[in-house]
This record gives structure tokens, C-alpha cells and sequence, in this order.
């Protein structure tokens, strides 16, 4: 037998095998994002949404994200000539996925040029970033979120927010003046207190003015490069916030001792670091004993953008779900075209609208600063926070059912996307810290119930099953929340209420009424997507994701 008629062992060329997402974009593909950054106020950057869209879905920025997370951060602790560093190392994809962010204003382009729709434009590019790579969004969030805290302090703030407002980004080792850009991180938790930051035993000694000393440790210092960060410790008037930069004023490496990097389940491109301060140099920020009330501006920013990062991932996964059944074909026809895979489908792209529409209105809550929008955001951020990120990880794992195990290999993002969305339930309080803080804005704060019965009533009439239940959560408030064991469940009630009002007055019907009838339905706690059928589930899947 010659070898030409020897009969093949290898396997076949690659069929059925669906072509990933490379060159999209990811903001012209999305309907729902489209008309509410238009309809949140932001209708002048759809033009800037569009050509970042195209640069955020491209070949290179998801290459960039695979280096980013392939090679993670590396812990430098000494230099060649064996002098204490503290320094952190990234894969140079990395430092360039963090100058897009900087560059295009995500750092801080809302502080920097305030006006209608700032915080929504930029909402929704943070949006479309989170469904490529979100390492990088986790400083790029603390240096916006900081913004509120460092006002506190007229001086500090003329000192560092024009390098914060610079939209630039320079990773170099060096002091801050030196730069002229900068990014700011975080240091609260203690491995004794976790998010009974109370608890904290590090301690801050006066100095001299608004100098002080610190001493002590943080579990989780996020961003450990950054160039300076704000703290929790204890000072003698009680547990204050301060500045922590990784310079001292005579330009010498401040004392903070990184003893490692976190080997995190996600965020892997991105470093947090446990540390210690050795006396290291400190300014404070606002008053001492005030340091949860200096920082909580800080800290509703950083959920506003867990709201913003899950519900950009729940889009990207939801995609892939789509992207993938459109294509593949099994027992004779294409995924979507099977009923069963229908409903799941119909259901992801439900759960990824309801969510963008939640985050761009809470987004907007940002832009005003009317009593209202103040009561609303007040309420809402917690809530959105909740609800919004604990569905993530079920989106993400469903949605990988759909690809199989084409899914579950580190080749595909989804693996990645599904790791890194549990950080962001975690982050700035998990969920039980985030509905007792519903709870007490409940009780504490009336206003927050009538923003919430106002933004209910605007869809009143627009289905009966939303009216019933707007009727019965709004009564329920009224007599009081009762034992905080309850808490989950007001929560979820909240955000769901107000995302069947949001779709009710603005989507399609087809999407408001399935969300209703599902997600409305005293039965739906605890379903799986697509336990339940859902009507024009084709109309459904096509708006998701067009041809």
C-alpha cells in the first residue's frame, strides 16, 4: 500500500466551530446601551461611544487583555543593588490598557469637565471596557472614585487632583510631582476586621500639622503602584482617613512594606498586595475621628462602578452566549434556532438589558445633585450593587453552558469574564454589608422611599403585574423593614421593581413584559434562566444582538 492511499489518523480540519468575537463593536451592537446613554443624557458622546466601541472590541484591545491576565503582576522587593523597592512589575499591555483608560477620561473626565451627561458618557464606556478586560478598571475606579475624599482638603486637593484630572498615565517609580499624571488606590481592610473597618488597629501619630506617622498593616492595599493611597487608621481623635503617597516630601520611598501579592481567583492583571507601614508618612484628609464619612463618598463611587463593571460583563458573556448559538449548528439546524435554547437565550439577553438600563439611570443620579437624585443614588447604589452583581456569576455560567466546553478552556474570554465577576460583589461591601446599608437608608432617610415611589410611579399604568407589585413593596416600606434577616429579600425586591419600571417605560413590549411576568412572579426567586417560557423570544434575542 503506498502512503498516499494509507488512511488518515489525523483528525479532520476544524468544522462547526464558531469564529470568536475580533473587530466588533461592541457599542454599535448594543440597542439597549444606545438609547440609554441618549435617554440618561448622554446623547452628545454617541458619536465618541462609537469610535471607542471600535477600538475596545478590536483585535489588539482583546489581545491586550489576554497578555494583561497571561503574565500577572510580579513583586519586586529589592533593586539590583539590593536597597529596599516595593515595587510591582506589569506586562507592558498592561500600562497600555491603563493609558486608554486615563487617556479617554475614565479616571476622571466627569470631575475634570463636569456637565449634562458626564457620568453617564462615562458610565458607558466603562461599560464596553469591562467586557474586554477589568484589571485595569480597578484603579482606574479608585483614582475617580478619590476625587469626593480629597476635596475634603482645599490644599491637598489643589496639590493632587490636577494630576488626577490630567487624562494621562505614567507608571514610572517616581514621585508625584514628577509626573504628570497620577493614580490613587485604597487601604481599609484588616486581617482582624474585614469590613468592620472599626476594628483597625493601625495607627495614625500627629507630626506636625497635617503630618502624621502610620503604623500598622492592610490585608488587601489595591493597586499597590499607585502613587498615593487613602487609609483608614486610628488617630487620637478617633478613626480618620488619610494620604498615604509612596514618596515622602524629600522624595525618599515612603515605609510601606509589601509582603505579597494576592494570588486572587480573578482581577489577575491587576495587583493587591498585603502590607505594612513602618511609621510612613501620611497627610489627613478631612477631620480626625471622621474617617468612614470622609471616605463614604469615595466608597459609593466604587460601587457605582462594581454596578457598571458586572453589568458590562453580563453583557460580553451574554454576547458570547449569542454569538455562539447563532452559529453553531447541532441536530440539524443552528443553536438559536432550537426552542429550549431559545428561552435561555431570550432570558441572558433579558437579564443583560435590565441591568444596563439599571446602572446608566443610577448613572444619571450622579449627574444631578438635586435632593432627589441624592436620595435616589443614596438608595440605589447599595441596591443596584446587590442585585446586579450577584446575578453576574450566574449570567456567566450559563452563558458558558451554551458554548460547552468550548467555554470552560482558558482559550475562550469567558473563563476569564467569569472569574473576575465575583469581585465585584465582594468589593466595597459584599452583599450583606450592601443590604444593611439599604436598611438603613430605609429607616434613616424618608426621602429615599418617595425618590423610589416616584421612580416607580412614572411607569404606573404600563403593566398591571408591575403595579401590584410596586403597591405591595412601597406598603411594605412604609410599615417598616422589620428583623434585618429580611434584608436580601427588600433588596432584591427594590431592584427588580425598579428595572420592570425602567423597561416598562422604555423598551420594546415584548422585553418589558417578559421581564415582568418572570421576574415579577412570586415563584421566580431562585429559577435558573430559562425555567421559565417566554413569549417572542426570537424579537427578543434579535434586539440583543443584531444580524
Amino acid at each position: 500500500m503506498s502512503p498516499s492511499s494509507v488512511p488518515s489518523v489525523l483528525a479532520p480540519d476544524p468544522f462547526n466551530q464558531v469564529t470568536p468575537l475580533a473587530d466588533d463593536n461592541p457599542f454599535a451592537a448594543d440597542l439597549a446601551l444606545q438609547e440609554a446613554v441618549v435617554r440618561e443624557g448622554a446623547g452628545q458622546a454617541r458619536e465618541f461611544l462609537h469610535a471607542r466601541g471600535a477600538e475596545v472590541g478590536s483585535r489588539a484591545m482583546r489581545l491586550r487583555a489576554e497578555l494583561a491576565n497571561r503574565y500577572p503582576p510580579r513583586f519586586v522587593p529589592f533593586d539590583g543593588n539590593g536597597r529596599r523597592l516595593d515595587a510591582v512589575e506589569f506586562h507592558p499591555a498592561y500600562h497600555e490598557l491603563m493609558d486608554y483608560l486615563a487617556r479617554h477620561g475614565v479616571s476622571a473626565a466627569p470631575w475634570a469637565r463636569p456637565g449634562p451627561g458626564a457620568h453617564v458618557a462615562r458610565a458607558a464606556l466603562f461599560m464596553l471596557m469591562a467586557q474586554v478586560e477589568g484589571g485595569a478598571l480597578c484603579p482606574t475606579t479608585m483614582t475617580f472614585a478619590a476625587v469626593p475624599a480629597l476635596r475634603f482638603d482645599a490644599d491637598l486637593a489643589g496639590r493632587w487632583l490636577p494630576r488626577v484630572f490630567a487624562a494621562r498615565y505614567d507608571p514610572r517609580f517616581v514621585p508625584a510631582r514628577d509626573k504628570a499624571g497620577v493614580t490613587l488606590g485604597m487601604g481599609m481592610t484588616e486581617k482582624q476586621g474585614g469590613s468592620d473597618v472599626r476594628a483597625n488597629t493601625t495607627r495614625a501619630a500627629p507630626a506636625g500639622g497635617r503630618d502624621y506617622v502610620i503604623t500598622g498593616h492592610k490585608w488587601f492595599l489595591s493597586a499597590p503602584m499607585s502613587d498615593a493611597f487613602l487609609v483608614l487608621a486610628q488617630a487620637p481623635g478617633g478613626l480618620s482617613c488619610f494620604l498615604l503617597p509612596r514618596f515622602r516630601p524629600d522624595d525618599s520611598v515612603n515605609a510601606i512594606r509589601l509582603l505579597r501579592l494576592k494570588d486572587k481567583l480573578g482581577d489577575r492583571s491587576n495587583a493587591s498586595a498585603e502590607v505594612e507601614f513602618e511609621r510612613a508618612h501620611a497627610e489627613l484628609v478631612g477631620e480626625e475621628g471622621r474617617g468612614i464619612a470622609t471616605i463614604l463618598a469615595m466608597g459609593h463611587l466604587c460601587r457605582l462602578d462594581c454596578v457598571l463593571g458586572t453589568a458590562g460583563l453580563v453583557r460580553g458573556v451574554a454576547v458570547e452566549a449569542l454569538h455562539h448559538a447563532r452559529h453553531r449548528h447541532a441536530f440539524g439546524r443552528t443553536l438559536d434556532a432550537h426552542p429550549l435554547m431559545q428561552t435561555v437565550l431570550a432570558d441572558l439577553a433579558l437579564e443583560s438589558e435590565a441591568a444596563t438600563v439599571l446602572a446608566l439611570r443610577l448613572a444619571r443620579a450622579f449627574d444631578a445633585d438635586d435632593a432627589a437624585a441624592r436620595s435616589l443614588r443614596r438608595l440605589l447604589t447599595p441596591t443596584a450593587k446587590f442585585w446586579i452583581c450577584k446575578r453576574g456569576p450566574q449570567v456567566a455560567a450559563e452563558a458558558m453552558e451554551v458554548l460547552g466546553g468550548n467555554g470552560y478552556v482558558e482559550e475562550a474570554p469567558l473563563a476569564r469574564m467569569y472569574r473576575q465577576l465575583p469581585v465585584n460583589s465582594i468589593w466595597e461591601g459584599s452583599g450583606n454589608i450592601v443590604c444593611l446599608d439599604v436598611l438603613r437608608a430605609i429607616a434613616r432617610e424618608p426621602a429615599c422611599v418617595e425618590a423610589l415611589a416616584d421612580e416607580l410611579a412614572a411607569a404606573r399604568g404600563g403593566d398591571a403585574t408591575l403595579d401590584a407589585f410596586a403597591d405591595a413593596l412601597l406598603r411594605d416600606l412604609a410599615r417598616g423593614t422589620g428583623d434585618e434577616a429580611g434584608g436580601r429579600g427588600i433588596t432584591q425586591r427594590i431592584a427588580v421593581a425598579v428595572q420592570a419600571a425602567l423597561l416598562v417605560r422604555h423598551a420594546p413590549p415584548p422585553i418589558a413584559a417578559a421581564f415582568c411576568a418572570t421576574r415579577l412572579a412570586p415563584a421566580y426567586a431562585g429559577a435558573v434562566f430559562g425555567a421559565s417560557v417566554i413569549p417572542a423570544a426570537r424579537q427578543i434575542i434579535g434586539r440583543a444582538l443584531p444580524e
